[in-house]
This record gives structure tokens, C-alpha cells and sequence, in this order.
């Protein structure tokens, strides 16, 4: 080892697990093995000098301890003694010794520096070992709560896992019914549009079905009311006769009185004959207010249009002095056909314009000099339509006819 090496307490390898007893010098500090069967060297031997060199190298408990030279101090310094120094002054283990110092120190000084040494080592190793075991007490609590965490965690993650697992398992079961349920529904769905096609097949079967039995009940009707009119086409009504005037003369001798009280001319034809008379209808109901018909059925066409055309020139025909009419006889069909266009006859009446309903159930009244005829209303509102005049004078009624249909409508 060179001789300029600097000794420094910080180049000391000492062992934490041997600490030296202050009390037992003799023991901390142990000569290194080669030198334990010498004797001590005194200090003026030849010795001495590869003893203080020897110092640099001592072992401590089997730890050997290596003390370099400073190279950067002086090498006149010398040692302070304790006395001798102020204690802000004194050495402290970490001071540097130059190797100079170090080889002129007696053996008892070099035991006082080591013992400071290896009591600040073993102050500081002490320490050091109270230091890590806080810290490893401190990081064995910390390992046990992060255990403990751990372990809660983990149990909580179990659980949590057994709920997700369980919380899975109900939605696959609630998934899984629902796509059954769908399923069906969509079974069920498939039956019902087929089950509605199937109703709406029948359904519009049926109403073509009704629409033809509508247009021939329509057809027998009006075959019928044809019939009836056809039967009906000699025949008379005379309207206000009261009950019981016929018990005298009867039905034939009270009509052939209405045309000698009326119609004189008439009431000696011998060609008009009265082939049957009857009232309508054929039973008096005492509850009704109302005086019945007397249908009076004659030979021919040509004697009821005679007697009509007269009644209507007269306009008032009386009985005994009582006012009566005289109609055609027609079907219920026909009647409420003609019955229709009551109203509309009644305005052109007051506009004189000469209405007349023919048979069966026509309008014909004099438009602008000319002699309209219509079948039904909706051609007399289209007419109506293109004539400013006709139209002012049928606002009124067929717009309460329109009403009057619309309400009718709705009821059905």
C-alpha cells in the first residue's frame, strides 16, 4: 500500500453484526492473526515502523479494516489532543488523518481513535438497524393491510363475480324467454295476419256479396213497385172522406156523388165505371187520428186521367160541401219517390213556375219558357248548377235537402 494513501473512517469495512463493547478495548480491537504470537514492539524498536504501517491494515472481528492516506492534505499537520483542542475543534471520527500522523501515534492514541471510530460506527449501525427495522415494521403493517386489502379485494371481487356471474345468468334466462316470447309473438302474429287476411278475404266476399243482394233487392223492389204501379195505374185516391159516409150509399155511390157534386159533365159518362172500391187499409185502427183512403180502381187509363186533369183545373174539390183530393194510387216505393220532391214542387209553385210530378216519380216545371224534366235531384242540382237564376230560387231547399240526406247518412 502506498505510503501517500489517505486514511479516512469512510474506507472502514466494518461488519454490522460486530459492534465492539467500549468497555473491552482489548477485544474490538484484535491484531490482525500474523502478529498474535509477537510481542508488543516498543516504540523505539525497528519494529515499530512496520507496526504503524501494519495499523493500516487491522481486522475487527475477522473484518479487516483498510485505512487509506489522504493524499490532499499536508503532511506536517499534526494531531490535536483532546485536551488540548476547544470541543468544537475536536476530532470526530470523520476527520482525516495524514499518514504521518497516523505512524507517529502511540498505540494507546491509535486504540482512543478507534474506539471513537467503532462507537460512531456502532451509534450509526445502530441507528441504521433502529431505522430499517421502523421501516420493515413499517413495511410489514403495510404488507398485512395490503394483504388484508388484497384479501377483501379478492373476496369482493368472488362476490362480485358470483353476482355478475349469477346477474348473467338471469339475463341469458330473461334473454332467452324474451326471444322465445318473441318468437311466439311473431307466430302468433303471422296466424293473426293470416287469420285477418282470411276475415278480410271474407269480409269484402261478404259486402260483394251484400252489395249484389243490395242491388237485387234493389231490382225485385223496383220490379215490384212496377208491378204495383202497373196494377195500380187505373186506380184513384180520394183523401178526407170520413169514416162512415159510405154506409148509405157505399164506397162506388159516394164516388159517383163526388163527380156529380164536382165534375157534372163527368157524372154522365156511362163509359167511366168503377170496377172495384175498398178503404186503405182494409181495418180501421181506433187509435189512429188519421181518416183512411178510399182507392177507387176504375176500367181504364183514360177515364182516372180525365177525372185527374179535371180535379186539377178545379184545384178544389169538395164532398157535401168538405173539402177533398183526389191523387193517383201508386206503390209505397213510388209514394216516397214522389213524396221527395214535395218541397222543391211546393217553391216552384210560389215562383210559378207550373210544377208537375209525373208518374212515377218525376218533376217536370217550366224553365225560362221551356219544360224541364228530372229524374232525380242530383240532375236537377247540376242543372241547377249552370242556371244563376233556378239556383237562387232552389238555394234554400237543397240545402236543406243535402242536411237533411247527411243527417240520414249518419244515423245509418
Amino acid at each position: 500500500m502506498n505510503k501517500n494513501e489517505r486514511f479516512t473512517t469512510h474506507n472502514l469495512r466494518v461488519s454490522p453484526l460486530h459492534t465492539c463493547n467500549p468497555e473491552e478495548p482489548s477485544r474490538a480491537l484484535r491484531p490482525h492473526p500474523s502478529q498474535a504470537s509477537k510481542a508488543p514492539p516498543t516504540a523505539g524498536s525497528p519494529l515499530n515502523t512496520d507496526i504503524v504501517k501494519k495499523k493500516k491494515h487491522l481486522t475487527v472481528r475477522g473484518e479487516e479494516l483498510t485505512m487509506p492516506s489522504n493524499k490532499h492534505k499536508n503532511q506536517g499537520n499534526k494531531i490535536n489532543d483532546d485536551t488540548k483542542t476547544p470541543p468544537n475543534k475536536q476530532n470526530t471520527p470523520s476527520q482525516d488523518y495524514e499518514d504521518d500522523e497516523i505512524e507517529e501515534m502511540q498505540d494507546t492514541d491509535f486504540k482512543k481513535f478507534m474506539i471513537r471510530t467503532f462507537r460512531s460506527f456502532q451509534k450509526q449501525i445502530l441507528e441504521l438497524q433502529k431505522s430499517l427495522l421502523d421501516r420493515i415494521e413499517n413495511l410489514s403493517r403495510e404488507n398485512q393491510i395490503l394483504r388484508k386489502n388484497q384479501n377483501e379485494t379478492q373476496k369482493l371481487v368472488e362476490q362480485e363475480s358470483v353476482i355478475v356471474k349469477r346477474n348473467q345468468n338471469e339475463m341469458k334466462s330473461s334473454i332467452d324467454q324474451m326471444t322465445n316470447t318473441l318468437e311466439s309473438l311473431k307466430n302468433t302474429m303471422g296466424e293473426a295476419k293470416e287469420s285477418i287476411s282470411d276475415v278480410e278475404d271474407r269480409e269484402q266476399k261478404r259486402i260483394q256479396s251484400n252489395q249484389r243482394k243490395e242491388e237485387e233487392i234493389r231490382n225485385l223492389k223496383n220490379i215490384v213497385g212496377n208491378l204495383q204501379d202497373t196494377i195500380k195505374k187505373t186506380n184513384i185516391r180520394v183523401l178526407g172522406v170520413p169514416e162512415g159516409m159510405e154506409r148509405e150509399k157505399g164506397l162506388e155511390g159516394l164516388f159517383s156523388e163526388i163527380l156529380a157534386e164536382n165534375f157534372p159533365g163527368l157524372e154522365k159518362d156511362r163509359d167511366i165505371l168503377v170496377q172495384e172500391a175498398h178503404r186503405n187499409p182494409s181495418k180501421h185502427d181506433q187509435k189512429r187520428s188519421s181518416l183512411r183512403h178510399i182507392v177507387i180502381k176504375l176500367t181504364t187509363v183514360t177515364h182516372k186521367e180525365k177525372i185527374l186533369k179535371c180535379a186539377r183545373e178545379k184545384c178544389q174539390i169538395t164532398l157535401r160541401g168538405s173539402p177533398i183530393r183526389l191523387t193517383a194510387d201508386f206503390s209505397s216505393e213510388t209514394l216516397q219517390a214522389r213524396s221527395e220532391w214535395r218541397d222543391i214542387a211546393q217553391v216552384l209553385r210560389e215562383k210559378n213556375c207550373q210544377p208537375r210530378i209525373l208518374h212515377p216519380a218525376k218533376l217536370s216545371f217550366v224553365n225560362e219558357g221551356e219544360i224541364k224534366t228530372f229524374h232525380s235531384k242530383q240532375k236537377l242540382k247540376d242543372f241547377a248548377a249552370t242556371h244563376p237564376a233556378l239556383q237562387k230560387i232552389l238555394k234554400d231547399v237543397l240545402h236543406s235537402e243535402t242536411q237533411k240526406h247527411g243527417h240520414q247518412y249518419e244515423r245509418r
